[in-house]
């Protein structure tokens, strides 16, 4: 084999085992446990309502994760509640847990009237839940992490005392 035909294969080969090196560190991450911990009415007025939503979550990495945005879902009772992409600045600790908060906006007078129903039921018995979405973290070559997670939350009767 002449020198050439060396170089290219050399050359080739570490270009295979840096792609591979890169790819594979999608996968250092470990998913975080994200579980909602309250739904707080901060503002009420006819153009809608304001929630506060809380955050609680738990790093099972060896590593901080520096988290640069959130995107999720909620349902609360089986009826999609809120949802989307914010932005966010946070460091989660690692082999720590952490906390974080979500201003949602909603109209709540175009949405489901059973959704209304549920929130305002939410003073008397536990309303169950389901989250999921993805945390990106600022790590060079690192995918989006998962995360999903389901419960049940009750809501403060002072929280709630606009919607009544």
């Amino acid at each position: 084999m002449n020198q050439w035909n060396q170089g290219k294969c050399v050359c080739m080969t570490s270009m295979m085992l840096l792609l591979t090196a890169c790819a594979g560190t999608g996968n250092l991450v470990s998913a975080p446990g994200v579980s909602l911990r309250n739904v707080q009415v901060t503002s009420v007025d006819f153009s809608g309502q304001t929630f506060l939503l809380g955050f609680d979550v738990v790093n099972p990495n060896s590593f901080p994760l520096p988290v640069k945005s959130v995107s999720y879902g909620i349902e609360l009772g089986g009826y999609q509640f809120a949802g989307g992409r914010a932005p966010s600045s946070f460091t989660i600790p690692a082999q720590s847990d952490g906390e974080f908060a979500i201003s949602v906006e909603l109209d709540l007078l175009n949405t489901a009237p059973q959704l209304l129903f549920i929130i305002r039921d939410g003073v008397s018995r536990d309303i169950p839940y389901e989250l999921s979405g993805t945390l990106t973290v600022d790590i060079p070559f690192t995918r989006p992490v998962a995360f999903s997670t389901a419960g049940e939350i009750r809501l403060s009767a002072g929280e709630l005392s606009s919607l009544r």
